[in-house]
């Protein structure tokens, strides 16, 4: 199923993150409704408590105001006395009327009743015996009954207050309980979608980068598509531009290359055959001066042709690093295989060959490792003096292969170290035999340990002549990976 994205690449970005905090945000909301619903309840029921408390226990008080109000008329006889039993009876009502109000538990508000009933038939028998001190008295011991019903309503109400908590308690712990499931089970819902967004924001990004890697090695074959938003498709189609771009510039390049060495070669063939017959003066016989201009334009026939042969070789090293066939060889042999090449050369300088090496094995190109050993041998051969020793040794660095190749030469100076990898770049002091070099060796040498993941470098170990090293990782395909 083809996922549809937003047309730019900031609303992707923005959707992802909105993906990643919407569940988060839901979760803040729910939290603060529950804790919001919790403080509400707890706020509505401490203060209906209170005011049930306070309400129950003035009424224990105008009880008590009344019955000593009703005892001092007793005593005195002074009818004035019972003012204050009626206050005391006005309050009691007002303060029952605003607790009847609550909402009380039934047996509260029974209680309740009961004691509003007991006043009130008090109240009227107190009211009837207001001047005969005989009749009040018999109404005294009522009050101790009232007193206790007033008692315990109050006791009831401490009895709500102590439930009223715990059901607060038992509230808030199952807010808790809800909220820290509610975190479990949404951690793993918010790893998915920012997983799911980080993925979907990655998908064109791959593919623009595998593109543009794709390009930097040389491979223009694959048509490259990138789905995602609007503007990185339409950055896919120009690098897809690009692409044909380069395949029809290195199609131009190839083809103009052909062509002049085809056009360099056809003349250059004919002019080397001809110089052979006037050397071999086939045409007659030649004077010393004639034979010794002979013997220069055959030297610079074998420049111009090698000039060719390096130049087409290194273009063939340039667009040919990414297309590596590892396969798995011996290195050793593969070195005493090139060096062999190199025998005539090395008899005519009276050079000698020094060989340490394990029997290593290694995965690679092993036609491209061949160019390469054939190239450092080919540098020593040159700069090596007259009876000098060329030291090749072969060793295994971790998980790397370690080529050296040292000389007894004039060594390369400090200052050209880093360019001497260079194209066309040649050090000084430069070779002065027969055939001078093009500068393209070297510089495929690095081409292709760069293919093999690997680097070639100038050693710099005190000794007289050149030590050049190449260090390649001995799995190339777990190097790639």
């Amino acid at each position: 199923m083809k996922f549809n994205y937003p047309r730019s690449f900031l609303k992707l970005i923005l959707a992802g993150f909105a993906l990643a905090v919407i569940p988060l945000v839901l979760a803040l909301v729910y939290n603060a409704f529950a804790v919001r619903r919790l403080a509400d309840h707890s706020e509505r029921t401490l203060y209906q408590a209170v005011q049930a408390t306070q309400a129950s226990r003035s009424l224990i008080e105008y009880v008590t105001a009344m019955e000593r109000s009703v005892r001092q008329f007793v005593i005195v006889g002074e009818p004035s006395v019972l003012q204050g039993y009626a206050m005391a009876h006005e309050r009691f009502v007002e303060t029952a009327e605003r607790l009847s109000t609550y909402p009380l538990e039934n047996s509260q508000r029974g209680t309740l009743n009961i004691l509003i009933g007991a006043e009130t038939d008090l109240f009227h028998t107190v009211s009837e015996s207001a001047t005969v001190r005989t009749q009040a008295r018999a109404v005294v011991g009522e009050f101790a009954k009232l007193s206790e019903t007033a008692r315990e309503l109050d006791n009831q109400g401490n009895l709500l207050v102590d439930r009223e908590v715990e059901t607060l308690q038992r509230m808030a712990g199952e807010t808790r309980q809800r909220v820290y499931w509610q975190m479990l089970a949404l951690a793993p819902v918010a790893v998915l979608l920012v997983f799911g967004a980080s993925m979907l924001i990655r998908r064109p990004i791959s593919q623009i980068e595998s593109a543009i890697k794709r390009l930097g090695e040389g491979e223009f074959e694959d048509k490259i598509a990138v789905s995602g938003p609007a503007d990185l498709e339409s950055l896919g189609r120009q690098l897809d531009w690009l692409r044909l771009r380069l395949l029809d510039l290195e199609g131009q390049k190839s083809r103009f290359l052909r062509h002049v060495s085809h056009e360099l070669k056809t003349p250059l063939t004919a002019l080397r055959e001809g110089v052979e017959l006037l050397g071999d003066e086939v045409t007659g016989r030649m004077t010393h001066g004639q034979l010794e201009i002979a013997h220069i334009l055959k030297q610079n026939t074998l420049r111009l042709q090698r000039l060719i042969e390096d130049l087409l070789n290194y273009h063939s090293a340039q667009f040919q690093t990414a297309s590596l066939v590892p396969v798995h060889f011996k290195l050793k042999m593969l070195v005493e295989r090139v060096t062999q090449r190199h025998t005539l050369a090395m008899r005519a300088k009276n050079l000698s060959q020094s060989l340490s090496a394990a029997d290593l094995e290694m995965e690679g190109d092993e036609k491209k490792m061949e160019a390469v050993i054939d190239n450092l041998f080919s540098n020593a051969v040159k700069y090596s003096p007259t009876g000098g020793t060329i030291r090749i040794q072969l060793r295994r660095r971790g998980g790397d292969v370690v080529i050296d190749v040292m000389d007894d030469g004039p060594g390369i100076p400090s200052q050209d170290r880093v360019r001497v990898f260079e194209p066309f770049y040649q050090s000084t002091p430069e070779y002065a035999g027969p055939v001078k070099g093009t500068g393209l060796g070297l510089a495929i040498v690095r081409e292709f340990a760069l293919a093999h993941h690997g680097t070639a470098e100038v050693i710099d170990d005190g000794n007289p002549g050149a030590h050049l090293r190449v260090v390649l990782p001995s799995r190339q395909m777990e190097a790639a990976a």
